[in-house]
């Protein structure tokens, strides 16, 4: 442990932490008495850490590329030794528009961000919860993850991924003291769709859940321990349905809500 750590304090790394439900989930942490390293690749991440010390907790922030092993390796020094009680892995990006249509190196970007590096970072952290037996792992999946994501499907792809991946880690780590929770909202409101260039889509400008709500809903989850959390009732109701819908039904139905000009007037 660190020499500047008190004992008593828990420890957080929260990623994707400068906006949205990432800075929501470190306020999460903050008001717990979480000291807390925030991450971001936006200068943003400064100013989120500034308002959260203002809560009276140690926040550290770290500007990195999170879709890099750089990135995550210049984290993870950043923590050093100190034990993390708990890991919530929130960065991720999207993209719009037909994949044919994309530019394949942000394509890339948002399988490296959502994937590959929260895995890189899960792995590293995961192996350190688990010489201690202790220490409690959030991911942030999708409800997007339960359907074809017609005009958004990489980012659907990945979002599949990690809800799966979530599951079975959760079952392997079944018989420690880590578990592992994921956290899958609906369309919330941050600056998402606009950095996934979505707002002439349906969802990009319906109105959209509660950052803050969605947030406390999957902080609460994880420190009950829980295996998943799906906020909001439509939300729940949606996955319900897709479970026993056609994936070629679920592949149009999404089209009306991410093809590009689908946007309400």
């Amino acid at each position: 442990m660190s020499a500047n750590r008190s004992p008593a304090r828990k420890f957080a790394v929260v990623t994707g932490a400068s906006t949205g439900i990432g800075l929501e989930l470190a306020r999460c942490c903050a008001e717990d008495g979480f000291e807390l390293v925030i991450v971001a690749n936006e200068t943003a991440i400064e100013t989120a850490a500034a308002e959260l010390r203002s809560l009276g907790g140690s926040v550290e922030a770290v500007q990195t590329d999170l879709a890099t092993t750089e990135g995550v390796d210049k984290l993870c020094a950043a923590i050093g030794d100190r034990p993390i009680d708990a890991l919530l892995a929130n960065a991720g990006v999207g993209l719009g528009h037909a994949f044919l249509d994309q530019d394949f190196g942000r394509i890339r970007r948002v399988i490296d961000t959502n994937i590959t590096g929260t895995l890189y970072l899960i792995h590293r952290a995961g192996n350190e919860m688990l010489r201690r037996n202790a220490g409690r792992i959030l991911i942030t999946g999708s409800i997007a993850g339960f359907m074809p994501g017609s005009f958004h499907a990489v980012y659907n792809g990945t979002k599949a991924f990690l809800d799966s991946f979530s599951f079975a880690l959760r079952e392997e780590l079944r018989d420690s003291g880590v578990t592992v929770t994921c956290l899958m909202p609906g369309a919330t409101e941050t600056e998402f769709f606009q950095r996934a260039d979505m707002m002439d889509t349906k969802v990009g400008t319906e109105k959209k859940d509660n950052a803050r709500e969605v947030a406390k809903a999957g902080f609460d989850a994880m420190l009950r321990g829980d295996s998943d959390i799906v906020t909001g009732m439509k939300n729940k109701i949606q996955t319900t349905v897709a479970n026993v819908t056609p994936n070629e039904v679920l592949a149009k139905q999404h089209r009306k809500m991410a093809e590009p000009g689908t946007a309400k007037s």
